[in-house]
């Protein structure tokens, strides 16, 4: 279940950590997660998709993006080149055949595979979301802040959000990103019924979803 994988950095190579269910097989699933927090709410929701692909026959990868969970580079170097340049070498290393990308995921993930990405989102729309935590954070604190000002500071010289440092290339890498794919199946949230995990205000899972998102890829893969 657990392993490592060689992955590029800004200090050079760095060994990162997966979630593995590798059994050999001839369909492979690289698993994108989404970024930032809503990463961490749909971790558990992942792996259990993860189990449940097992056992139809797939196995599956589910990468660190580096910076990230058990990730020992920096959060502060990351951009979305290097996260795009961390999962084309995860896909490598793990031969993927297929790819999963989940909302955020569809702005780093190998685009030369086939696959399916889970309700995309553009950049702009996650920074939108991390820069409205703040203000609304420093108005409940007595402080103003403005969306444009601190926006323009991150572009210039990046900018803490959510706990996150982020580097001034993320800031605007995320501005101006939009959902990359080469044919990728569009899944959406009706398809797996319930409500998005990703929306909960902590980690959660929901074995239905995941068995619904693992039965449409079995059923979808091919080589």
């Amino acid at each position: 279940m657990p392993a490592t994988w060689p992955c590029p950095g800004p200090a050079g190579m760095a060994d990162e950590h997966a979630v593995v269910f590798d059994r050999g097989r001839q369909v492979r699933l690289l698993v994108v997660p989404p970024l930032f927090e809503e990463m961490n709410r749909t971790r558990r929701f992942l792996v259990e998709t993860q189990r449940v692909l097992d056992g139809l026959g797939i196995d599956s990868m589910l990468p660190d993006l580096p910076g990230c969970n058990e990730s020992l580079q920096a959060f502060s170097a990351q951009s979305l080149r290097s996260w795009r340049d961390a999962m084309a070498a995860a896909a490598s290393h793990f031969a993927a055949t297929h790819v999963l990308a989940v909302r955020g995921g569809v702005l780093v993930f190998p685009t030369s595979l086939p696959g399916w990405v889970l309700e995309p989102v553009k950049g702009a729309a996650i920074l939108r979301q991390l820069l409205r935590a703040r203000v609304l954070a420093a108005k409940e604190a007595g402080a103003a802040e403005s969306s444009a000002d601190l926006l323009e500071e991150g572009r210039n010289h990046g900018l803490e959000l959510a706990g996150y440092r982020l580097s001034a290339a993320l800031v605007a890498g995320l501005d101006a990103a939009i959902p990359q794919d080469e044919g990728q199946r569009v899944i959406r949230q009706s398809d797996l019924g319930g409500s998005p995990l990703w929306l909960r205000s902590e980690p959660g899972e929901d074995a239905a979803q995941s068995a619904a998102l693992a039965r449409l890829v079995a059923a979808e893969a091919s080589v």
